[in-house]
């Protein structure tokens, strides 16, 4: 498995939107998220009736960026990688305990097992730019 760096790490964990890829059909298809990094994994809380899980059903490949976007000091990390579906069990409860901690809209909006899977992106490669600007 891709491992991030010390900035990669701080970088991921200072924001919660990225944009995830998947495709059908041979046509791209890109949407914003809510993320969090853990165990070196990107994790995204999605619905079932979404594209994006439509998508992952069929092809697991998918790329996730996080960036900030400021003139001259562009940041990203960009991740390919395979993605896992998570809809209960004790990985789920984890991962939905981790969620409810960091998003009010979770707080506001509560679901159970198999309500709602996450998204579990295993990174196969990863690029990143712009960390090293203050």
């Amino acid at each position: 498995m891709i491992e991030f760096s010390e900035r990669e790490v701080k970088f991921l964990n200072s924001l919660e939107e990225a944009r995830i890829a998947t495709s059908h059909d041979d046509i791209p298809h890109v949407k914003p998220v809510s993320f969090v990094l853990d165990e070196n994994t990107i994790i995204i809380a999605t619905d079932y009736e979404t594209r994006t899980y439509l998508n992952l059903k069929t092809n697991q490949n998918a790329s996730v960026v996080i960036d900030i976007y400021k003139s001259g000091e562009h940041k990203a990390v960009l991740i390919q990688g395979t993605t896992k579906i998570i809809e209960k069990g004790e990985e789920f409860k984890k991962l939905y305990n981790i969620f409810f901690e960091k998003f009010e809209w979770v707080r506001r909006d509560p679901w159970k097992e198999n309500k709602a899977p996450f998204l579990k992106i295993i990174p196969k490669n990863k690029t990143s730019w712009g960390l090293d600007i203050r």
